[in-house]
């Protein structure tokens, strides 16, 4: 039962945040917003499970995931606000004032992988897994997948149509969320 009212505060909070995309059917954050429901049904559902048994391989892979989860987001945050040059009357999209950026980020970070901040909430969603694996949790991770991946091809196009052929060729020299591979 707590589990439950752990996840309507959670869900209340997210859409808050994600109001403005909620109305934009076609913007990133509409298709981001269910790709954090997915992944704060896989917190709350494994929260008894967080610190059971230490040592276990997936505690240790989850651990693992988890701080890299967090070095990306700070990390890919940090960058976009340092060389990003953002500005919230960029245009209208349904965006947070950082991801606004009028400069194209592709150092740092950004040289590898086009969606840092996505790959945090990968990193965030199968480490939250490997908490306590389960068939639920398996279907909540490919769902929370699976919205990453069209949260991201929606936000290229949306590059592509502030950053025009520029971000066309940086998309051919970086990967979306894992550098080198994918």
């Amino acid at each position: 039962m707590v589990e439950w009212f752990l996840f309507i505060g959670a869900s209340v909070v997210l859409a808050y945040i994600s109001r403005r995309a909620l109305r934009q059917p076609r913007s990133h954050g509409f298709y981001r917003f269910f790709a954090w429901e997915c992944i704060a049904g896989i917190i709350v559902m494994n929260l008894l499970y967080w610190f059971r048994e230490p040592f276990s391989w997936h505690q240790l892979i989850s651990w693992a995931l988890l701080i890299l989860s967090a070095l990306l987001v700070f990390e890919g945050v940090r960058l976009l606000r340092q060389l990003g040059k953002a500005d919230a009357q960029r245009d209208n999209t349904p965006s947070y004032t950082f991801e606004k950026t009028t400069r194209l980020v592709t150092s740092g970070l950004y040289r590898y992988i086009r969606h840092p901040l996505y790959s945090s909430l990968l990193c965030l969603a199968w480490g939250a897994f490997l908490k306590q694996p389960n068939w639920s949790g398996l279907l909540l991770s490919l769902a929370a997948t699976a919205f990453l991946v069209v949260t991201a091809r929606i936000e290229e196009g949306e590059n592509i149509h502030t950053f025009g052929g520029a971000y066309r060729v940086y998309m051919h020299h970086s990967k979306m969320f894992i550098p080198f591979i994918f």
